[in-house]
């Protein structure tokens, strides 16, 4: 088989401090052709998304893959573990025992791909200023919790919480904590247009509706080691059309998104000259309900569906067993990971939730719309929404229809609360339970929705946030799913794994995707193959 399956090792402590050398630069490919990685992801300028990569409104796994290589933040996560290390901060930590203010001191030679010098004042005005937009569906919901941004001089900066936050240096390694020129970036409003001005280990040399191209930055100054001079991601309508590119070795690797046919073809010994390599992932697919308007905003209607989703056969039907049923928002290998809605729900059955819906008065069947993007997920999202259409229709209780919708139209429409069911995937931002609960239960939740519960929101999230030991939190994290189990804001479906398809010259793809599926290009290298 062609197929490497990678467990990578996860250092205890979470936050404990950890060394990070100067970047570095080494590998085979530091000169020459560009490594060619393949996606299906694309970057259209539209009135929802003016600029495509701005750290304001940029939350997802795709546009976070350019700007994790392209902007700088002051920390980032390891190759391996969970500990923050050091990035643009030389020296960061808590300076209260109520974990309240962190302050951070810059590395000395700073400069921005465009020469301009970065300093302090950069990073304050950076994350302000996504707090200030407060892009709708935006990150901003990351720094919900910060109060004010101090500074002290060209290299000190000190961030005042409302708050305790144990999890506050998760969320600088995030991209929506990428700092930004304080002279290239409008402080109240979004950027426009393709460019791109930050400090990470590249710059952004060209865009347009093929490609990207991103060259090595030769201003970075920070804790990561380039392999590669030079990348180009291009850009697929299919994953078929991205397979037979790697076949005839026009890219060097497939990501974003590889089918579950893929991966048992890619992963076979028939495919001489390509490595497929598996990780286990955190990201999730769910089912996200309008809780105040229509059928959905009653909650018999949305336990009901809880009682008649078989995860187990859009796992085997749509995913060829590619993914894993999840009963929780919190997957599996974190741990405050709980299977909640199988405890609540056990088994899908009929009977459940015919029962459900008649003790709540409500008519059979309920008309529901299921809507979903056809462009953003990969193929198997319209055999996914096939199967649930099929199995709610099949029960008699509902008379389910389904809608695809291309991303750029989706997304506003999602939090601009124009659906009433519809498929979102999370690929959580950093890697703790937090992350699963937080952002999709504050006020101002990405989600927009109207759902609120005032244990998660006032009691849990902050109790946890006062604990430095993680473990600590499992407790009343469980406690919160069984509160979403209960109340099926949003419906868990399932659980990724993580894929990476390449030809047998390049070197790192093992470590080319960090916990969030967020690519990590400078890793990539080429050596010798056959």
């Amino acid at each position: 088989m062609n197929r490497k399956t990678v467990v990578l090792p996860v250092l205890a402590g979470l936050l404990a401090p950890a060394l990070a050398a100067c970047g570095t630069e080494k590998g085979a490919s530091a000169g020459g052709d560009p490594i060619v990685v393949g996606t299906t992801d694309h970057f259209a300028v539209s009135k929802s998304a003016p600029a495509p990569f701005d750290p304001a409104a940029a939350y997802d796994v795709a546009a976070w893959s350019v700007m994790r290589n392209t902007f700088q933040t002051l920390l980032r996560l390891p190759r391996t573990g969970t500990s923050p290390v050091r990035d643009a901060a030389s020296r960061c930590g808590f300076t209260d025992a109520e974990n309240e203010q962190y302050r951070c001191t810059l590395r000395k030679g700073l400069t921005f791909s465009n020469g301009h010098e970065l300093d302090a004042r950069d990073v304050a005005f950076s994350v302000e200023r996504v707090k200030r937009i407060n892009h709708k569906g935006g990150p901003a919901v990351l720094f919900g919790n910060l109060d004010r941004v101090e500074t002290h001089g060209k290299r000190e900066i000190v961030f005042h919480l409302k708050k305790p936050d144990a999890t506050f240096p998760y969320k600088l390694t995030t991209p929506a904590a990428a700092i930004v020129d304080r002279r290239a970036y409008p402080a109240h409003s979004l950027t426009r247009g393709r460019e791109l001005t930050g400090s990470g280990p590249y710059a952004l040399d060209s865009l347009d509706a093929e490609s990207a191209v991103l060259v090595r930055n030769p201003h970075y100054r920070g804790g990561l080691e380039r392999h590669n001079s030079k990348i180009e991601l291009r850009f697929f309508d299919s994953a078929g059309a991205m397979e037979k590119a790697l076949r005839a070795r026009r890219i060097d690797v497939m990501g974003r998104t590889i089918s579950p046919g893929q991966v048992n073809r890619l992963g076979s010994a028939q495919d001489k000259g390509i490595e497929l390599v598996e990780q286990p992932g955190q990201e999730i697919r769910y089912l996200a309900f309008d809780t105040k308007h229509g059928a959905t905003g009653k909650k018999a209607v949305r336990q009901a569906i809880a009682q008649l989703v078989d995860r187990k056969k859009i796992v085997r039907d749509a995913y060829d067993r590619s993914t894993e049923p999840l009963y929780s928002l919190v997957p599996a290998g974190l741990t405050a990971h709980r299977n909640s809605f199988f405890n609540k729900y056990g088994e899908p059955g009929k009977k459940a939730a015919e029962r459900t819906l008649r003790r709540a008065g409500i008519d059979k069947p309920v008309k529901l719309t299921l809507t979903y993007t056809t462009d953003h997920y990969g193929d198997a999202t319209a055999k996914e929404f096939a199967a649930l259409e099929k199995q709610l229709d099949d029960s008699g209780l509902f008379d389910a229809r389904t809608k695809g919708v291309r991303w750029s139209e989706f997304r506003p429409a999602a939090t601009g609360g124009k659906y009433r069911a519809w498929g979102y995937g999370w690929y959580p931002d950093f890697p703790d339970a937090d992350n699963l609960i937080a952002p999709f239960f504050e006020k101002d939740n990405f989600l927009g929705s109207p759902y609120t519960n005032r244990e998660i929101r006032d009691e849990i999230v902050p109790q946890t946030r006062r604990q430095t030991g993680r473990a600590s939190t499992t407790g009343a994290f469980g406690r919160a799913q069984d509160i979403v189990a209960e109340d099926v804001p949003v419906l868990p479906l399932w659980q990724g794994k993580q894929y990476l398809a390449a030809r047998d010259d390049i070197t790192g793809v093992e470590w080319a995707l960090n916990s969030s599926s967020v690519l990590q290009l400078w890793e990539l290298g080429r050596g010798q193959g056959g």
